[in-house]
């Protein structure tokens, strides 16, 4: 599998060839920073020399501007009756405590378009801090409840991690690299990715979902020794 858009590396620095891992993932779903925890944990119990890539999916591309109460988007979407829901968010922050990750979920938390926030993460990886952002941008919707659809918000939480504000709120005003992420996200769609998350091992092998430590683990060595194979 090929793939068109690069992301921060975040090597160990031990093989000449480290594992490639690309990540197809959105900043609006708990399953990819669980799912991204989890993989981290792993790698860095099997002491794995890697590099991470970040890919751009939406899985509200036709949210409008305002956004939807998380409630009712689940269900409208899934059909998630309220105690569905709240079990769902109680599993879910159990496995984000689990994780280091600390999920707020709130009654007025809200699902929001996140086009420009991927914009904002491909101007990033020009700066070499695409990883960097991505985890700002996922603690800033599931912790802080901040409003991702917004730009000036977008450009805030880029300023907060050292990049230039002006320069991120000019990238998205103008929409530069609009065409680019359609582009590297219609490449993904192409290779069958319709759920989020979505870890691709050295190009060829597909793991959806967040697997759980001891699944990555496992995965994890059986790629290794296919390597040395």
């Amino acid at each position: 599998m090929n793939t068109q858009d690069s992301a921060s590396a975040h090597p160990t620095a031990q093989s000449p060839t480290p594992l490639r891992i690309d990540v197809v993932s959105d900043v609006m779903c708990p399953w990819c920073i669980i799912g991204y925890r989890q993989l981290a944990s792993a790698l860095q119990a099997t002491d794995t020399d890697y590099e991470l890539h970040w890919h751009p999916f939406e899985l509200n591309p036709d949210m409008p501007a305002e956004g939807q109460n998380l409630r009712e988007h689940l269900a409208e979407k899934y059909g998630a009756t309220p105690a569905q829901s709240e079990q769902n968010r109680a599993q879910i922050t159990k496995l984000g405590d689990d994780l280091g990750f600390d999920f707020q979920f709130v009654p007025e938390m809200r699902m929001h378009n996140t086009f420009n926030a991927h914009q904002l993460l491909h101007w990033a990886e020009t700066q070499n801090r695409k990883h960097d952002l991505k985890q700002a941008l996922f603690s800033a919707h599931f912790t802080h409840q901040r409003d991702l659809s917004d730009v000036s918000v977008l450009a805030d939480i880029a300023a907060e991690i050292g990049l230039d504000r002006d320069q991120a709120l000019a990238v998205l005003q103008d929409q530069r690299f609009a065409a680019p992420v359609r582009e590297v996200q219609n490449f993904w769609r192409s290779q069958d990715i319709n759920g989020v998350p979505a870890v691709i091992f050295d190009q060829k092998h597909l793991v959806s979902g967040a697997q759980g430590i001891e699944n990555f683990t496992h995965i994890l060595k059986q790629l290794a020794e296919m390597r040395q194979a």
